[in-house]
Formats: C-alpha cells, structure tokens, sequence
C-alpha cells in the first residue's frame, strides 16, 4: 500500500521556483536543439549510405552494413556516448563533449534511419529502376530524380518519429558536461534543491518542443500527400 498521507502537489512542483528558474533552463534548449539537427543530419546521410549497402547485392557492401546495424541497435546510446568521450581520450582521441554527442546520436540514428530508408525505396515499383534504366538514366539519376523523392514521402512519418525520439534522447548527453535542456535542469535543481520541480519543469518544456515537430510533421505530409495517388 502507498501511504499519500501528507502528499501534496506543492510538494512536487513549486511554481514560482519554476518561474524563477525557467530563463535559465531554457538556455539549455539552443544546444538540444542543436545537437538534434546536427545529430539528425549526420544520420540522415549515413543512413541513406547504409540503406543503399544494406541493399546491394554486393556482400562485401552487404554484410559490413548489417553487422552495423545489428551493433547499433543492439548497444546502449549512453554507452556509446561514454566511449567516445570517456574511452577515446585512452586511445590519444579526444572529442569536445558537443562533437562526441553529435557524433554518438548520428552514428546511432543512422542504424534506425536506414531501415527505415531501405523500406521505403523497397516501396517504389521496381519498374520505376526498370523505365528510368530503358530511358538512359545511371544509377544515381534514377535515385536522385526518380527513386528518393517518391521514397521521402513513403518515410517522412517514421523518420519523424526517430527525430522525436532523439531530441527527448539528447537528455543523455548531459552525462558528458553537454548544456542542453536537461542538464541545466539539474543544476537548476542542485542549486536550489529542488530536483523534482526542475524534473518537472523540464518536462513541461520538452513537450510543446516536441508537439510542434508533430506538427510540422503534419504539415509535412499534408504537403507531400498531395502528390501521391
């Protein structure tokens, strides 16, 4: 049984200390902000690479990429994150806490995008490689001009909800000294003791951050969906 005698949502969220403290935690959000596109973009790339190695027909492009994907999905960010700030130092390679955050939440993303990628350009017709091939194109004409944008609106959804998942992940970063969101909410929360209302308050700020990329992503496909029949 829980005993919620004395309980009291005073208790658990000060509003004027979170008034009081809010500039300062969301001086946080430029660098979550930040680390999320760059994070994003590197992941994008990476995982249009992997997608397209994941499938080819060659093994020697094949079988590198999915034993990429299968370690990146099968290992923890956070983990990742020590290792390339903690663990690299050891090998005389030393990243600043942005650089290693950006390029951990990149590397990582990446496996994810490029399922996601690889399933939407398994989703054009196979026809469409088959026209452009007949009508002269190279391959990487057909991809560009044909394949990739009919596979973009395929795969806006889940890439949106991957970007989602990693803006609410550059959380962790603070465990590498990263000024972003959550980590000027714990030392908002170290200062005025007060952990749980800083906790809280950096909640109620990732979610209007977060509602608005749904948003946009509506508008997104909204846009899109008027192209596809």
């Amino acid at each position: 049984m829980v005993d919620l005698n004395g309980f009291s949502f005073g208790g658990l969220f000060d509003v004027e200390l979170a008034l009081e403290n809010l500039p300062f935690v969301l001086g946080g959000v430029p660098m979550t902000i930040a680390v999320s596109f760059a994070g994003m973009a590197f992941g994008l790339v990476l995982g249009l690479l992997l997608a397209l190695a994941r499938s080819s027909e060659k093994k020697l492009l094949r079988w590198p990429a999915r034993v990429y994907l299968s370690f990146m999905r099968g290992t923890p960010i956070l983990v990742f994150l020590f290792i390339l700030y903690f663990g690299l130092p050891v090998a005389g390679v030393e990243l600043t806490a942005y650089a290693a955050a950006v390029l951990g939440f990149g590397l990582n993303s990446a496996a994810y995008i490029a399922e996601v990628n690889r399933s939407a350009l398994n989703s054009v017709p196979r026809g469409q490689w088959e026209s452009a091939h007949a009508l002269g194109f190279s391959y990487w004409q057909t991809l560009r001009r044909i394949i990739l944008p009919q596979a973009f609106r395929i795969a806006i959804p889940p890439l949106t909800n991957i970007f989602l998942d990693l803006v609410k992940a550059t959380s962790l970063a603070a465990v590498i000294t990263v000024p972003e969101l959550f980590q000027k909410a714990q030392i908002a929360g170290g200062r005025t003791f007060d952990t749980m209302t800083m906790y809280v308050l950096a909640a109620l700020i990732y979610w209007p951050l977060c509602s608005i990329i749904s948003f946009l992503q509506e508008k997104l496909e909204k846009r899109y969906s008027r192209f596809v029949k």
